[in-house]
C-alpha cells in the first residue's frame, strides 16, 4: 500500500472518528510523506494525539524544512524515521522530538556516537527492531530512550528463566478453575500459600464488587467475587506474574489482546465461547514474558485443543481471529481484510473493539 494511501486510511479510520482512541491516553507515531507534510497535512489532526513521523524517504530540502519548522511553531512533535546520521538533516535537529534508529541498519554503536553528539538537544531516541533482552538493555545503556521490536511480541530462545514457586501456584490455580464444578477450599489453599496473590484477591474483590459485609476469610472472598471474577483474577495473575521481569508493555499488550478476543467472539458468529477467546488472547504472549516456547508453556496448561492449536499453529477459528488482532497491531490492513472475510467480521468492528480494549486496559492496572 503507497504510503499516503495509508496514511490517508489510517486518517479517516482512526483519527477522524471521533468514538475511536486507538492508543489510549498516549501519543500516536503517525507516518507521514513527503507530500503530506509540505502541505501541511498533519495540522488537520489534534497536535495532541500523534506525533508526525517524517519518513525514510524524505530528502532534507529548504521546502521540507520550512514545513517542519511550522509544525514545530505550532506545537506538534515531530520525528525521523529510520534515520541514518548525515549533515544535511543537521538544520531541522533544532525541530525535532524523537529519532527512531533501526539498529539492524544503523548498529547501537554508530548511534551512541550520534545519541552523544546530540546532547545539547532535547531529543529523544528510539530504538527500532529490538529482538533480544541483551539489545534492549544495551540500548538503554547508551541512552535510548523508547523501545520497539519483536522482543516485545515475540518469544526469546536463547535463554530460559526457572519458573518461581509462585508461578506453580499459578499454573495450579489455573488448573483448579478449569473444573467444572469449583473446589473453593482447594483454592483457597494455593492462595493463601502466596502473601502476593492473597494481597491482591482482597484487592480485586474490592474493586470487582460492592462490598456489604467485611471478608472474614479467603474462601468468604472467593466465593464473594464468583466464579466468572475468578477465572478473570487468576489468568490476569498469571499473565502479571509472568512479567515481572519484563517490559510492563507486555502484560499491557497481553490484556488488550484478551478482551478485543474476548468481545469480537461475543459480537460476531463464532462456535466458542468469549472466555476461551479471552484466555487465547491472555496467553497469545506467554512464550515472551517466560523466555521459552510457547508450545512448551501450554503442555502445562489445562486448556483445550481449540486453543492450543489456535496458540501454537494460527489455526482454526481462534486461530484466525489472533491472526486477525496481530495484523490490526501491525497496521496491516490486507492481513486485516483478509481474516475478517474468512471471520465475517467488519473491520469497522475490529477497529472499535480495538479501541475499546486498549481503553480497558488502561483502567484495568494491578500493582506488581
Amino acid at each position: 500500500m503507497e504510503a499516503e494511501h495509508a496514511t490517508s486510511r489510517l486518517l479517516s479510520d482512526h483519527f477522524m472518528n471521533s468514538c475511536f482512541n486507538a492508543t489510549g491516553n498516549k501519543l500516536a507515531f503517525v507516518n507521514f510523506p513527503y507530500s503530506s507534510i509540505i502541505r501541511l497535512i498533519p495540522t488537520l489532526l489534534p497536535r495532541d494525539k500523534l506525533i508526525v513521523e517524517i519518513l525514510e524517504d524524505c530528502e532534507p530540502t529548504d521546502e521540507l524544512l520550512q514545513a517542519v519548522v511550522t509544525l514545530s511553531k505550532k506545537g506538534y512533535k515531530l520525528a525521523l524515521d529510520d534515520f541514518i546520521p548525515d549533515s544535511r538533516w543537521k538544520h531541522f535537529l533544532p525541530y525535532i522530538n524523537i529519532i527512531k534508529f533501526d539498529i539492524r541498519v544503523v548498529p547501537l554503536e554508530k548511534a551512541k556516537g550520534f545519541i552523544n553528539r546530540c546532547l545539547s538537544y532535547k531529543i529523544k531516541f528510539l530504538a527500532e527492531k529490538v529482538e533480544t533482552y541483551e539489545e534492549f538493555q544495551q540500548a538503554k545503556e547508551i541512552g535510548f530512550d523508547y523501545f520497539q521490536g519483536y522482543f516485545f511480541s515475540r518469544p526469546e530462545m536463547l535463554q530460559q528463566r526457572v519458573i518461581e514457586p509462585s508461578e506453580l501456584v499459578i499454573m495450579q490455580l489455573c488448573k483448579e478453575v478449569s473444573t467444572p464444578e469449583l473446589n473453593y477450599a482447594a483454592i483457597e489453599k494455593l492462595i493463601v500459600s502466596d502473601v502476593s496473590l492473597s494481597y491482591k484477591l482482597l484487592i480485586y474483590v474490592n474493586a470487582s464488587s460492592s462490598i456489604t459485609k467485611a471478608i472474614t476469610s479467603f474462601k468468604h472472598a472467593l466465593i464473594y467475587l464468583g466464579q466468572d471474577k475468578l477465572h478473570l483474577f487468576i489468568y490476569l495473575m498469571t499473565a502479571a506474574h509472568a512479567c515481572q521481569h519484563k517490559p510492563q508493555s507486555l502484560y499491557v499488550l497481553s490484556l488488550q489482546r484478551a478482551r478485543i478476543c474476548e468481545q469480537l467472539v461475543a459480537k460476531g458468529s463464532f462456535k466458542t465461547e468469549p472466555s476461551q477467546a479471552f484466555i487465547m488472547g491472555l496467553f497469545s504472549l506467554l512464550g515472551s514474558l517466560l523466555d521459552q516456547p510457547l508450545s512448551l508453556l501450554l503442555t502445562h496448561l489445562p486448556l483445550s485443543d481449540e486453543l492450543k492449536l489456535a496458540l501454537n499453529e494460527g489455526k482454526g477459528q481462534l486461530g484466525y481471529l489472533l491472526s486477525a488482532v496481530k495484523a490490526y497491531e501491525k497496521a496491516d490492513w490486507e492481513e486485516v481484510n483478509y481474516y475478517c472475510k474468512v471471520l465475517d467480521i467488519s473491520e469497522e468492528l475490529i477497529a472499535s473493539q480495538y479501541a475499546e480494549s486498549v481503553k480497558w486496559s488502561d483502567n484495568f492496572t494491578i500493582d506488581s
